[in-house]
């Protein structure tokens, strides 16, 4: 039986942040996107220097997500506007899906949320990504259809919405 706990990300867990992506992101995208894109995303969104920005400068706040003591899961989420947060991030080992780690990763950022005073949290998932039927499943909705340059390729996103409760 897992035995999950979050807790805040700080510079020196990039390695650990990396280390879930490597693992996380090619069977996630494999199918949605071509090698290239998936190579040029990483070098964008998680080289040491990306990440070490989105922590510092981007105002994201990463939360890592354990199992007994072992890393399995990290998210990120910053404000966007006053009580308006974006979810950038949020993964989970392929080996842990299933098992209630994403529910217990997206409950921590919720609650992180409500704890610094947001009321809404947005992601983006790619159209064609499973994952999409999981956030439904947590009371996100669909707003908006877009599609999302980065670089020489194209994220064809669904903008999703979930109102938090007080």
């Amino acid at each position: 039986m897992p035995s999950f706990s979050i807790k805040h990300g700080k510079l020196s867990d990039i390695p650990t942040v990396i280390g879930i992506q490597e693992k996380t992101w090619e069977p996630t995208y494999r199918e949605i996107l071509t090698p290239e894109q998936i190579d040029y995303m990483f070098e964008k969104i998680y080289s040491p220097k990306a990440l070490e920005s989105q922590m510092t400068e981007g105002g994201q706040q990463f939360l890592l997500l354990f199992d007994a003591e072992i890393p399995v899961g990290f998210a990120a989420v910053a404000q966007e506007e006053p009580r308006y947060f974006k979810l950038h991030k949020i993964y989970v080992l392929p080996n842990m899906q299933g098992t209630g780690a994403g529910k217990f990763l997206l409950a921590g950022v919720e609650h992180y949320v409500k704890s610094v005073g947001g009321k809404k949290l947005a992601l983006n998932v790619n159209r064609y990504n499973k994952a999409r039927s999981f956030y439904e499943k947590m009371n996100f909705k669909t707003i908006q259809e877009v599609d999302v340059p980065i670089g020489p390729y194209w994220m064809n996103d669904f903008i999703m919405l979930k109102q938090l409760e007080p």
